[in-house]
């Protein structure tokens, strides 16, 4: 691949803020799991309500995603992007001024929500600049935006130490509106958007199976992503004795592994194919996951980690290396809907380690139960799904084919639930 090439075919200023807008937005949207450690203590929470805590703005990114997937398709990816920043505020105002109770804690946790949705505007925005051959990269450039989790992990516990935890809520309204400033400058549409569909052509995608497996996919990269990144505070503190601080650098090396992979997922996936390279990705969090449940000493438990969150980081960018050659003229709708079961994904995570350590007094079941249902059941699911794309609109392997078939035509009969 020729990045000169890939330069001139889309549009850089838009793919940067794309890039920027995904990044402080998951910023925002892990603050809970960034401060989890700083807010447990102060409301004597258990093992649960700290998995219930960290997951319940991931819960709302999901149920958002959905709304931000069909304004992106029927007001344009821009105006989505902006109008999800300014509702941004909310959240944060509440956490800074409010929140004072572990159920008000919940809800500004809730609200967060609509930073997590940023993905159903910042990929769609990215993506419809570049044709199929630069969809894994453009995808994958956009989607590392997800390193602001890293930024949440290495400042928020800093921060809450200096001036507690509510001030951090105040001061993420910095970066927040100076992003807003440089997105409405430098981001525009492409003039290749579809035309807006009704909301009833929308539904007609949840009918395909195809949909369904994206979702699956997705629930397990990005949810196993997003969901340990919100967890691993909680878990290097409690498993190892660090301090807050401690867990927070611990957590952001190996959050900084998935961010900064995921261009590379989908680069690989450009060249080599995604089908092929999401195999691969799967089988190897499995084995990572495996040796997790062995809850290894710090060193080694940090390393598993590292290759764990990196190996996801790739997942997603391979996900969405095949999601736009699938489903083309819906990418904003379906974006939606699969990130929408990323975000449920990343619910599950955090609540299944956090009962099981109630439960069992381990994070030992945890680690095993998504290694072996959530990593080596992907990789077998895909290996049946991917059994009908191939030479239809992707090549072997899920290479990017030459033609690119409307999503609910060409393969809506041989996909569709009857």
């Amino acid at each position: 691949m020729n990045l000169r090439d890939f330069r001139g075919a889309g549009h850089t200023p838009t793919l940067f803020s794309a890039f920027l807008y995904f990044d402080i937005s998951f910023m925002v949207w892990v603050l809970l799991g960034a401060l989890a450690n700083s807010i447990v203590p102060e409301f004597g929470l258990s093992d649960s309500q700290k998995g219930l805590m960290v997951a319940v703005p991931l819960l709302g990114g999901a149920m958002l995603r959905l709304v931000l997937g069909v304004l992106t398709d029927h007001i344009g990816a821009r105006r989505t992007g902006i109008l999800g920043m300014a509702l941004t505020i909310i959240p944060l105002l509440m956490g800074w001024l409010w929140a004072d109770s572990f159920s008000k804690v919940l809800l500004v946790g809730l609200l967060l929500g609509v930073a997590g949705a940023s993905f159903a505007a910042a990929l769609p925005l990215a993506s419809r600049w570049y044709p199929p051959r630069y969809q894994g990269l453009a995808m994958g450039i956009a989607g590392a935006g997800n390193s602001g989790t890293a930024l949440a992990t290495f400042f928020g516990p800093r921060l809450a130490q200096a001036w507690g935890w509510h001030a951090v809520f105040g001061l993420a309204l910095v970066p927040l509106l100076l992003t807003l400033v440089a997105f409405m400058i430098f981001a525009q549409d492409s003039p290749r958007q579809p035309a807006p569909q009704p909301l009833a052509a929308y539904a007609e995608v949840l009918r395909l199976r195809d949909t369904w497996w994206f979702c699956l996919f997705y629930a397990v990269t990005f949810g196993g992503f997003v969901g340990l990144t919100s967890f691993l505070n909680v878990f290097f503190l409690s498993q190892y004795g660090l301090t807050k601080i401690q867990a927070g650098n611990f957590a952001t090396l190996c959050v900084m592994a998935g961010s900064f992979l995921r261009p590379l997922g989908g680069y690989l996936s450009d060249r080599l194919g995604g089908i092929r390279m999401l195999t691969i990705l799967y089988l190897g969090v499995g084995v990572m996951m495996l040796h997790l449940s062995a809850l290894p000493p710090l060193a080694w438990g940090t390393l598993l980690l590292f290759a764990s969150m990196g190996l996801l980081g790739m997942g997603n960018g391979a996900v969405f290396q095949i999601v736009p050659q699938r489903f083309s003229k819906e990418i904003g709708v379906v974006t939606g809907i699969v990130g929408a079961a990323g975000g449920i994904g990343g619910f599950f995570l955090p609540n299944l380690l956090g009962s099981l350590k109630q439960i069992t007094g381990s994070f030992s079941g945890g680690f095993l139960t998504f290694g072996l249902v959530g990593c080596f059941g992907c990789a077998a699911a895909l290996a049946y799904a991917s059994r009908s794309w191939q030479g239809v609109f992707v090549g072997r392997g899920g290479v990017a084919s030459g033609a690119v078939p409307a999503s609910l035509g060409a393969l809506a009969e041989a996909d569709a639930f009857t």
